[in-house]
């Protein structure tokens, strides 16, 4: 049986210490597995990941295509039921209580609860989405659930909404076109046309 005393780390998972400077002997004198002078050589001297001396990065180099969903990822906050056993039976959690018990902190979309472990008492639970295993071990526990309009979900549009968007609007009649050539003066126009006339 396995007993605090006779814990042991896996096999392979621990090595010997590589102890530096013990003479040349041993194998680790002299540069103590460092070379001959460079950059590497001195003490605190690093080189960060990814640079590639002074080049074009590979990171840099390679095509960036595609979607990517990181700015639009809904971010929830998980509570699980065995969290929620801190609080009195008949308490109603909500988000207000949820943080100053800290059991939800930062920027978040919504409160998600999980059914990891069991419920003791009945709660009223307020969150945005609630697992079908919660649901069922809250509602067994003599608790309820009031789903809150979650701050994800868009903005429900009305019907007269949409038959104002899908009605065809009347065509407005194309604007004529204004003539760029400049009027001449009525006389001048007059004896334009005579002339015309006379060939």
């Amino acid at each position: 049986m396995m007993r605090l005393h006779n814990l042991r780390p896996r096999p392979g998972s621990r090595h010997r210490v590589k102890r530096l400077g013990c003479g040349e002997s041993s194998g680790h004198g002299k540069t103590s597995g460092k070379g001959h002078k460079g950059q590497k050589a001195r003490s605190g001297g690093s080189i960060r990941l990814g640079f590639e001396g002074g080049q074009m990065p590979l990171i840099r180099r390679l095509p960036k295509r595609g979607f990517n969903n990181a700015a639009f990822r809904k971010h929830y906050a998980i509570v699980n039921l065995d969290d929620l056993n801190e609080f009195k039976a008949g308490a109603t959690v909500n988000e207000q209580l949820l943080r100053e018990s800290n059991l939800v902190r930062g920027h978040f979309l919504g409160i998600k609860i999980l059914g990891g472990g069991e419920l003791k008492h009945g709660l009223t639970v307020e969150a945005d989405k609630v697992s079908a295993a919660a649901r069922e071990k809250i509602e067994k526990a003599g608790g309820t659930i009031s789903l809150l309009n979650s701050r994800a979900s868009k903005a429900t549009v009305s019907q007269e909404d949409v038959d104002l968007t899908t009605k065809k609007m009347p065509r407005k009649p194309a604007a004529r076109k204004r003539s760029t050539r400049k009027k001449l003066p009525k006389a001048q126009s007059q004896a334009k046309e005579k002339t015309a006339r006379e060939r």
